[in-house]
């Protein structure tokens, strides 16, 4: 295949704008990971056809690596994103509380994916971690001297830090630097969950200084059910899974080699064609944010302003339709068949805030009305066009609704 910039905007009945929960593969992932569905071979087998797989894998580990900018033997190979989380929270709070049985803070933020407060709500319950949710300001950047002051009130006592790299809802790029400078301080690692970074900011694993990174191939144009977390060698984990010693003794299970070559080939490309990719879908965004705004009396920006790939994920579009019940713009506007997402959790069907907004200042009633958009290498002017469209009936018919329901009881009607 041409080793080419993936055309966006392939024509489709449905208008996208959730690729920050999933991407569409790329063409050359998904025909690397078919090549390898043909074959035959464990890799972890000694004849000739494990071999060859067992090939494909570190060939693959290495294009990876060299796309990160890490060592192969650095990556450890994973079923996704949330296995690597867990591999990085419990593998070294198990570790470093074993070696120094003091080390029983966690340190993290209030605005991290489940992937990551859940098992660090799980280890504050089972394990006797100490875990302190740091807080983040009205952008939602985490406050560095909240941060400084935590580690320097007893840097014996912390096992680990966890900071994301960019915020899944709202795209706040996380001061990462910062949060290592003061860790290493202490000689504490730093983990971060990078899976809605890489391929649309630089993510520099060595020159970042942390310790281990979180990233999964579907956010990046690869296939579901893989991932990896890549951990410094030098690093003790404690495993997770305990079996047949694949990846380093880190994480034991048959190695997805089919897989693992999707991921490769999606990685390679979302990385080389970053900053194009860059340029291109923050172009986009910030079209569709300045023509809603103009659309919507009322509609505002959650997150940072600034558009520049220093400060928010390009693809990012998070708004607030004062009024509006988030489910109901959705649901409004997939029957126009345009989908994004409201960004909240929602437990047992019932809505409920978003935590990452909730912890960024707003209220409950300014965190239900919120809606994020986000855009990928499929995405078009035609997608921005038809949102646009279809933006101002939606809100009106969504703030009408609000009103009968009782909600926005208390926020004047815009419009």
């Amino acid at each position: 295949m041409n080793d080419t910039v993936p055309t966006p905007g392939t024509a489709q009945a449905t208008v996208y704008l959730d690729h920050a929960a999933s991407t569409p593969m790329y063409a050359r992932a998904v025909a690397a990971m078919t090549e390898q569905m043909t074959r035959i071979g464990n890799p972890s087998s000694l004849h000739a056809s494990g071999r060859a797989a067992r090939r494909v894998v570190e060939e693959s580990r290495e294009k990876i690596a060299q796309a990160l900018n890490a060592r192969p033997g650095e990556v450890v190979f994973t079923s996704g994103g949330t296995e690597s989380d867990n591999l990085a929270l419990k593998g070294l709070f198990w570790a470093r509380r074993s070696a120094d049985p003091r080390r029983t803070r966690i340190l993290s933020t209030a605005i991290e994916h489940h992937a990551v407060l859940d098992p660090l709500h799980w280890l504050a319950e089972e394990e006797g971690a100490e875990v302190e949710l740091l807080p983040v300001d009205e952008l939602g950047r985490l406050k560095v001297d909240a941060l400084r002051e935590a580690v320097e009130r007893d840097p014996g006592s912390v096992a680990l830090v966890s900071v994301m790299w960019a915020n899944n809802e709202v795209g706040t790029l996380q001061p990462i630097a910062d949060a290592v400078q003061i860790a290493h301080a202490h000689d504490i690692p730093v983990h971060t969950d990078a899976v809605q970074a890489v391929g649309q900011v630089p993510v520099d694993f060595a020159g970042s200084g942390v310790d281990a990174l979180t990233l999964t191939a579907h956010k990046v144009g690869g296939p579901y059910g893989v991932g990896a977390l890549v951990v410094r060698r030098e690093l003790e984990l404690t495993p997770l899974l305990h079996g047949g010693g694949q990846e380093r003794d880190v994480r034991s299970g048959t190695i997805d080699g089919p897989a693992i070559a999707g991921f490769a080939a999606a990685v390679e490309i979302a990385v080389k064609f970053q900053p194009e990719h860059a340029v291109r879908v923050s172009a986009l965004r910030d079209n569709l944010v300045r023509r809603i705004l103009e659309e919507v009396p009322g509609a505002m920006v959650n997150g940072d302003p600034v558009s520049s790939v220093e400060h928010r994920l390009p693809g990012n579009a998070h708004l607030k339709f004062p009024g509006c019940e988030g489910d109901s713009l959705l649901m409004l506007l997939d029957a126009r068949g345009i989908e994004c997402s409201t960004g909240s959790a929602c437990s047992a069907g019932v809505p409920q805030a978003s935590h990452v907004l909730l912890a960024m200042g707003c209220d409950d009633e300014s965190a239900r009305s919120s809606l994020r958009f986000s855009l990928g290498h499929t995405s078009s002017q035609a997608d921005v066009d038809a949102l646009v469209e279809a933006i101002g009936p939606v809100v009106e018919r969504a703030r009408a609704a609000g009103i009968a329901s009782g909600f926005g009881a208390t926020t004047k009607r815009a419009g």
